[in-house]
């Protein structure tokens, strides 16, 4: 954006530099009353044109009044200056002729109205302003050597104050363009400073992290939403005694200031709220505030799930592959077993378990890389049917536990799927392993059933167990990985499950049972999910 002159902006120039221009313009106005029509005028010589003079001083008078009053009107700006200066130029020029004795005075007091102008108006209305001053002082001196072939100032004294109009308005004009410079950077630093300090407030105000002021007294004197929200509701965290109101924080940050050892365990400040590991730092080397820092624990430790996540995904991936290795040369092996004619009909059998298995092994494996991988899952039309009649078949043959149920409850008619059946396969396996693990009562058998369904255009498969139930508090955090309640588990099982079937677009989610027992519900798409209705 180009800024010729502060005219320009009107919101760089102080108003009040124009108003006293006009109040200068009123003083030299008046000031050329006075010489004309007080009782001075006989200490100045005889007027050259006594009326002419009395015009011009009366004239002068008004239009500075007018101007003055007319500064006010933003819109008006660039006219009011330089139609101001040419009624300078023209008042000075007939005074000049009017009142010769005077003539140099006058000539002295139009020059700070031209550097006035010239530092307001852009360069060529500055310099235009500065030529006609000069101008006008060469016409008067023709003017007054062919009207009265008098000489009332030497030809010396002309070049010098055209020269002086000319010379200052250039420099007036480049004082101007510097402070106008200095001005717009000074205003572009001022609102980058402002734009700074908003960004820095909307980042304090909107952190999760609690942050307090705490000066002295141990009393809250700045707090941003969150802090606001574990001390009080709104502006009623401010002025918050911390001796009072959370001992425990009082007495940590006393310490601290002490320079002893401060505990570093999460607190809860109140009750039904979430622990905070609270921080200190001074604000100021010699300030007795003190900024205090109450992160969440629990954002802490989800960080830390997150990393153990992904050193967990890079081990997984390194320890699938060394499994398949001695995984194919078993699957090898019984292969070449199976090819023997010494083998008897039950020990087939068994080599059929074993290769169905090691498919099986080898199935969980690719997935478990695939999922470390975040490798895309294939999903395919899945008849939900056969494929969950035939996973029943094939799990029935590895339960230890003769007296342990597993039933399939399929309807009458194909269920349709969209999934990918490597993935579909492992989530069973774990819903599956854990109903018959957890989902028994005391002394009882456990009994696990799979139940197929449609409901419009998603397909569903239910496992259910009649154990004891889940409680609600464990319920909630099923998902989550390493959260388990067994002493021998690792808690990753339910979260893979649950990752699976997000990349196949699928759902699995916690059902409660009202009659006893749990159900873990696989929702998945159906072929014709995707369609319009």
């Amino acid at each position: 954006m180009h800024h010729a002159s502060i005219i320009d902006r009107f919101e760089s120039i102080p108003r009040r530099e124009l108003y006293f221009f006009g109040l200068f313009r009123v003083l030299e106005a008046g000031i050329m009353a006075a010489l004309v029509f007080s009782p001075l005028s006989d200490l100045i010589g005889a007027p050259r044109n006594a009326a002419l003079g009395g015009t011009v001083a009366v004239a002068y008078l008004v239009a500075a009044l007018v101007l003055l009053l007319a500064s006010r009107r933003e819109r008006w700006l660039l006219p009011l200056v330089f139609g101001g200066a040419c009624i300078d130029i023209l008042a000075a020029t007939l005074a000049t002729h009017a009142l010769p004795s005077v003539a140099a005075g006058i000539a002295m007091m139009l020059l700070f109205n031209v550097a006035a102008a010239a530092m307001l108006l852009p360069l060529r209305y500055g310099m235009t302003v500065a030529l006609l001053a000069s101008m006008a002082l060469v016409s008067e001196y023709v003017w007054s050597v062919f009207t009265d072939g008098s000489q009332p100032r030497s030809l010396a004294e002309l070049c010098m104050f055209v020269t002086s109009y000319l010379a200052l308005g250039w420099l007036a004009w480049q004082i101007g363009q510097r402070a106008r410079s200095s001005q717009e950077l000074a205003e572009k630093r001022t609102a980058e400073v402002a734009n700074l300090v908003e960004i820095n407030e909307l980042i304090i105000r909107r952190m999760r992290t609690g942050v307090l002021v705490v000066d002295a007294d141990n009393r809250v004197t700045l707090a941003n939403e969150a802090a606001s929200l574990l001390l009080g509701d709104g502006n009623e965290a401010l002025a918050v005694e911390l001796n009072r109101v959370v001992p425990e924080l009082a007495r940590r940050l006393q310490r601290w200031r002490n320079g002893w050892q401060v505990d570093d365990t999460p607190m809860q400040l109140f009750p039904d709220q979430s622990e905070v590991q609270p921080r200190f730092a001074r604000l100021l080397a010699d300030s007795d505030l003190t900024l205090v820092f109450l992160d969440d624990s629990t954002v802490v430790s989800r960080r830390a799930e997150s990393l153990t996540l992904a050193a967990l995904g890079r081990f997984s991936a390194s320890l699938a592959h060394e499994i398949r290795n001695p995984l194919a040369a078993i699957n090898y092996a019984v292969q070449l077993l199976e090819e023997s004619r010494n083998v008897d009909e039950a020990d087939r059998r068994l080599l059929q378990i074993i290769h169905q298995q090691c498919q099986r092994t080898n199935g969980i494996v690719e997935s478990v890389l695939g999922l470390a991988r975040r490798e895309r899952a294939n999903p395919e039309n899945t008849d939900l049917v056969p494929f969950v009649r035939r996973f029943v078949d094939d799990y029935r043959q590895t339960l230890s536990i003769e007296t342990d149920s597993l039933e399939a409850i399929l309807p009458a008619h194909p269920v349709a799927a969209m999934v990918d059946p490597r993935h579909l396969q492992q989530v069973l396996t774990a819903l599956v392993h854990n109903a018959l693990k957890y989902g028994r009562l005391m002394d009882e058998p456990a009994r696990v059933r799979l139940r197929v369904f449609q409901d419009g255009r998603n397909a569903y498969v239910d496992v259910l167990d009649r154990g004891p139930g889940i409680p609600e508090g464990v319920a909630a955090q099923l998902f989550r990985p390493f959260f388990t309640t067994s002493e021998h588990g690792t808690g990753l099982g339910l979260y893979i499950a649950r990752e699976l079937c997000r990349a196949n677009q699928a759902n699995l989610e916690y059902v409660p049972v009202p009659g006893g027992g749990a159900c873990f519900r696989v929702a998945m798409p159906g072929p014709h999910a995707i369609l319009p209705p």
